[in-house]
């Protein structure tokens, strides 16, 4: 095989390591909380809907609500070219929420009306809460429906020792109320004006994405260590090559 043979054999198979992890970290619906998800507080989180296939558009998103862990307050975020659905569903244990009694909450919230074309992403916002005190972590199932009628179902939970299922739920990480006393206070001050579950109002404040922001810090360092690693392979084989001649 000639050296010139080699370096693009090389460069071939790091572009297509690049693509698959590009491709993995981009393929799942996810959600990420906008700051701190602190147990027993509020928070604004972000459902990152990608659309995964080359000949169809994503024309709908449909998150289902815990029911271990019941949320009775859910305000949207308008979505310009969405229209946002919130459905409630009474409670066979009413919860109390500074001081009154809820018997209704947000079983499902469904957005619709807008598309996510091929190469694409979305993000949908919501303010939810409270968050439970006796959880480290919510699972939201989302179904995700493009416009051939094809509808993907989010809705695998992870099962501890085993790899990533195929399809997996999207999960948000609740941290210790102690270790966000301060950030905490203030997100629950702003989200206790919102109103109870299902009344549509909009959360206008809108914080950046630490998760997001790391997540694609991770990506490109993959990348350029993947493209060094390609340059001190071509750079080996032309020496070889001039020793060898």
């Amino acid at each position: 095989m000639s050296i010139t043979r080699r370096i693009a054999v090389v460069g071939g198979v790091a572009a297509t390591t690049v693509l698959l992890v590009s491709g993995t970290a981009f393929a799942h619906v996810t959600v990420q909380p906008e700051g701190a998800a602190a147990q027993g507080g509020y928070a604004v989180i972000d459902f990152k809907v990608p659309n995964e296939r080359d000949n169809a558009s994503t024309t709908a998103v449909e998150v289902h609500f815990p029911t271990d862990h019941p949320l009775a307050s859910v305000s949207v975020q308008p979505v310009p070219g969405w229209h946002a659905e919130v459905t409630t569903s009474k409670l066979a244990k009413p919860l109390t929420v500074h001081g009154k009694k809820i018997d209704k909450a947000v079983s499902k919230v469904t957005w619709t009306g807008g598309r996510i074309e091929p190469g694409q992403f979305e993000q949908f916002p919501l303010s939810v809460g409270q968050l439970p005190t006796d959880a480290d972590q919510l699972t939201f199932k989302t179904l995700q429906t493009y416009s051939n009628k094809e509808v993907v179902r989010w809705i695998e939970e992870q099962k501890p020792g085993a790899d990533e299922p195929e399809n997996p739920a999207p999960v948000l990480k609740l941290t210790p109320a102690a270790d966000t006393e301060g950030s905490t206070g203030a997100t629950s001050d702003t989200a206790s004006s919102d109103k109870a579950a299902g009344d549509g109002s909009s959360t206008p404040d809108t914080a950046s994405s630490a998760a997001g922001t790391s997540d694609n810090t991770a990506r490109v360092l993959g990348i350029i260590g993947i493209l060094i690693g390609v340059a001190g392979v071509a750079f080996g084989l032309l020496a070889g090559r001039r020793r060898a001649v």
